[in-house]
């Protein structure tokens, strides 16, 4: 079932088109990615389909039964109430329909009722009738569903009574994301869901919407996440939209497929015309010819001409170089300990980062990781504790929030104010590597967008040359495409990096090494992302199993197989101890009938009736003892 159709709508800020006859169809059940660079509309999209803006062209067409839920990028649930008493009202039809069957039941209760026959019949059935519809619309594990969703986005540690009021901005951003999945609306609209997620937190979520049984239309910039949850991905470039069949990963593949077929096309065709024309040219004039000529600029005048395929949109170009290499030792943190609020955040910790490595920090929400980047850069103070860096460090600094991009400097002066010694047109040359052409760079630093800021941080970032990079979640606020050019530049990076991010196909892409912080300490996993999960899960088994192991349960099935083990064991020395008497005595009794039968063949022997009878019994009863011992070797050799 169709449940939502966008047919050609289009949209304009001023003079300028956004959106251009999008075409869009939702089915039941559907997984729908938005993908698209920072600015292309996937948002603007989102807005106009959730009714929240209004669109100049198109139709939108959906079922009036059809429940649409929208999520909007870095909402926040703005309440007066307790965080479980704000999820309630998700349910407050069914807290209203609960209250009605606890009326019904007083008044079942009520012997005067019970006497008049009519009105108890009356309110039994009644009373029947509301319950199969309570119980069919959830009513029995509403309370469970919202401690699921509550544990799932990473508040089980908190007590459900805490105002919503005293929350951080990150955690009112996951709360208004519970309190939609817990509506479970036919079409769920989500922008950028996975801001301000730790990686547990992002890995619950996944499975969550995996087993949604409603649709989902999306716009992420989390590609482990969208491989993982879309069944199909819609690209806005250009004002336009394009589908593609699969999840990020395919959608990928299919695109480059699509291009490279359609710019063969387009040469064959421009080969075909090249030739036609050149036929025409050359014997338009001739008497004998003219009539062919003719026919060829007719031919060329029914031909549907092809346009050059758009290649990608113009990315972000830029590397990361140093001016000095480090030493060896890069990095040397010892007994480190940051408080907060005479709170230690983590103590005893200890770090070592060598030159070349790429180091990612990892943990969930509240660990610590931005804490540390922030001690190491000296933006905070350590409790007790040491920082070493070791010979020519020079550091780069990321910070994920751009606390230093709110001047009203225009762009242009944002950066050449820094590196005043080089010229103007270097610095524009810079700025254009990273998208600020023309007025864009005199534009004010304050009116930038979050990706704009994040581009000139990181700008400013490759004009340091610094040998030793530490990044603070450097991919927030960056488009797919800035994404992977970042990763490449990072990946030929001379220098030593150490990261935070909740990106896990970034960190599987630039992390020798995973260091997490978990209660205050760091572990180190010598690997990449995969490896860090990998190892983690082994880790999780190997206690369980540990854990198994101590119950009164696998005690006594330890004690009972041990047992069992030691008697198998006992007959197996029985067993063998058996074999090798066997076949000693078959050794002494095959002896005693070759020297038996060598006396018989002997005349005087022979001759002695009476001796060579006593000789022939003996040999005949250790022939019979030898065949019976035999049968039982076989019979033990069979039992190994």
């Amino acid at each position: 079932m169709i449940i939502l159709q966008c047919v050609n709508i289009s949209k304009s800020f001023g003079a300028e088109p956004i959106l251009s006859n999008i075409k869009l169809e939702v089915q039941t059940g559907e997984r729908i990615a938005l993908v698209g660079r920072n600015g292309a509309g996937k948002s603007t999209l989102l807005k106009i389909i959730a009714g929240q803006l209004s669109y100049d062209g198109g139709d939108i067409i959906k079922p009036k039964e059809v429940e649409l839920g929208y999520l909007a990028q870095d909402t926040g649930l703005e309440s007066t109430l307790s965080i479980w008493d704000e999820m309630l009202t998700v349910f407050a039809a069914l807290i209203e329909m609960e209250q009605k069957l606890r009326t019904l039941e007083q008044q079942m209760s009520d012997p005067k009722l019970q006497q008049d026959e009519i009105a108890y019949s009356k309110i039994l059935s009644e009373y029947d009738e509301l319950q199969i519809i309570f119980k069919d619309k959830g009513g029995y594990q509403y309370e469970a569903d919202i401690r699921g969703v509550l544990s799932g986005l990473n508040f089980s540690s908190f007590r459900y009574d805490t105002k919503i009021s005293n929350l951080s901005g990150g955690q009112k951003t996951r709360l208004a994301l519970g309190k939609l999945l817990l509506t479970k609306p036919d079409l769920l609209i989500l922008d950028e869901p996975t801001n301000h997620l730790d990686i547990e937190t992002l890995t619950w979520l996944e499975q969550y919407l995996s087993n949604y049984k409603g649709a989902i239309l999306i716009v992420s910039h989390d590609r482990y996440f969208l491989d993982q949850v879309v069944g199909q991905v819609v690209e806005i470039s250009r004002t336009k939209s394009t589908k593609f069949p699969g999840n990020y990963s395919a959608y990928l593949d299919e695109k480059a497929k699509r291009y490279e077929l359609e710019l063969k096309q387009f040469e064959k065709q421009q080969e075909q015309i090249a030739k036609l024309e050149d036929f025409v040219q050359r014997n338009i004039a001739r008497a004998s010819t003219t009539k062919r000529a003719q026919s060829r600029r007719k031919q060329l005048e029914r031909i549907d001409k092809l346009d050059r395929p758009s290649g990608s949109e113009k990315s972000a170009n830029f590397i990361f170089d140093i001016d000095k290499q480090t030493g060896n030792e890069v990095l040397r943190v010892s007994d480190l300990e940051v408080c907060y609020d005479k709170t230690p955040i983590f103590s005893e910790l200890s770090l070592e980062v060598n030159r070349g490595e790429s180091v990612a920090v990892v943990g969930p929400n509240g660990a610590g990781k931005s804490t540390l980047l922030k001690t190491l850069t000296k933006q905070l103070k350590e409790t007790r504790g040491t920082i070493k860096l070791g010979s020519n460090v020079k550091i780069g600094y990321y910070d994920q929030e751009q606390a230093k991009l709110h001047s009203n400097k225009q762009v242009l002066h944002e950066l050449w104010d820094e590196y005043s010694l080089h010229p103007e047109k270097e610095i524009r040359t810079v700025l254009g590597n990273f998208l600020f052409s023309g007025d864009d760079v005199l534009k004010p630093v304050s009116s930038l967008s979050g990706g704009e800021k994040a581009r000139l941080a990181l700008a400013k970032l490759m004009m340091q040359k610094a040998n030793f990079l530490i990044l603070d979640e450097p991919t927030n606020h960056l488009d797919l495409d800035a994404k992977e050019v970042l990763e490449s530049a990072l990946i030929d990076y001379p220098g030593t990096l150490l990261f935070v991010s909740h990106d896990r196909y970034f960190l599987n892409r630039i992390a020798t090494r995973v260091t997490e912080l978990d209660s205050g300490t760091a572990i180190d996993y010598l690997g990449d992302y995969d490896y860090y999960i990998e190892k983690k899960a082994e880790n999780k088994e190997r206690i369980r199993l540990r854990e198994a192991e101590n119950t009164p349960e696998e005690k006594q099935a330890k004690t009972t197989s041990f047992t069992r083990d030691k008697e198998v064991k006992r007959q197996e020395r029985q067993r063998l101890r058996r074999i090798e008497e066997i076949e000693t005595t078959i050794e002494k009794l095959e002896i005693d009938i070759a020297v038996g039968e060598e006396l018989l063949c002997n005349p005087e022997v022979y001759a002695d009736h009476e001796k060579a009878l006593e000789i022939q019994t003996k040999i005949d009863e250790a022939k019979a003892a030898t065949e019976q011992l035999m049968e039982e070797w076989e019979t033990l050799q069979i039992e190994s």
